[in-house]
């Protein structure tokens, strides 16, 4: 994610509004996968719910002062959104912005041109049909027409492109837009084959993603007596929870949406990661 200075992506998404080119709406917007950052800053946007799943960004939302909603069923005449990285994951967010606008709203989505612009652009399109746009900083603004009922033969079909499945041979639930989704990390599987069986006491898995890490550390070391299961994308601790649960027997677990940049809970006997430098790629 850009810093709250340089966040060109957000810059331009707000562009259309900034120039005066659409009006906000009276009534506001929902914002999916928003972020906090100085655009937001430049004019009042009376009535922005902001929807946002990975811990860091919805953190700073909140000390922003604006109203988080991940899970909301009212219509709105705008929703904005910034359509993540992977591809599955972007198209069904597309599906459920529409599904969340009013008939006469719109959606309006910004993407960098390097990360996809011109392909998440038609991806709308396909959609909604005729869009307008605006470019600013290399980033590419895009937005429909008031829409109507959709008809696209697609719609159906997006809303379920990032739909829970097993993955793994079967191993594990997953879904798009969770790092290495549908495999096995190859550090992670490193890492857990060098997992010394001794290990005792108190463990947290940090970044437990969906939670292979953390089956592997409850099969592995008989000795474990809790497991606290640390992650920032929301979506996946849901994951985690989901193939954790024939552990519930075997140790105590806590599953804690968190920034472990912000430190941890408590103390540890044992500390595991597979350390999260592959933030917002596309898995």
């Amino acid at each position: 994610m850009a810093s709250d200075h340089t966040d060109d992506v957000l810059e331009t998404l707000l562009l259309p509004f900034i120039s005066g080119r659409l009006p906000w709406p009276v009534d506001g917007a929902l914002f999916l996968r928003a972020r906090a950052g100085a655009p937001l800053r430049q004019q009042l946007f009376p009535g922005l719910v902001c929807a946002q799943s990975f811990k860091p960004d919805a953190d700073a939302l909140q000390r922003a002062g604006f109203l988080l909603k991940e899970h909301d069923d009212q219509k709105y005449a705008v929703v904005l959104l910034l359509p993540p990285r992977q591809r599955d994951e972007a198209r069904a967010l597309m599906a459920r912005a529409i599904a969340a606008t009013q008939p006469g709203g719109r959606v309006i989505a910004c993407v960098s041109n390097d990360e996809g612009a011109r392909s998440s652009e038609a991806d709308l399109t396909r959609l909604v049909g005729v869009v307008e746009s605006m470019s600013k900083h290399k980033c590419r603004v895009f937005w429909s027409a008031p829409l109507q009922i959709s008809s696209a033969p697609a719609l159906a079909e997006w809303r379920e492109l990032d739909a829970v499945r097993p993955v793994a041979n079967n191993r594990f639930m997953s879904r798009p837009g969770i790092f290495a989704w549908d495999r096995i990390d190859p550090a992670s599987a490193l890492l857990a084959a060098h997992l010394p069986a001794n290990l005792s006491g108190r463990v947290a898995d940090l970044g437990a993603g969906f939670g292979y890490l953390s089956t592997e550390l409850l099969t592995r070391c008989a000795g474990i007596t809790a497991l606290d299961i640390y992650e920032a994308e929301e979506r996946a601790l849901n994951l985690a929870r989901q193939n954790l649960a024939a552990f519930e027997s075997r140790a105590a677990l806590s599953y804690h949406w968190h920034d472990v940049t912000t430190g941890l809970l408590r103390s540890y006997d044992v500390i595991v990661s597979n350390p999260p430098f592959h933030t917002q790629n596309r898995a």
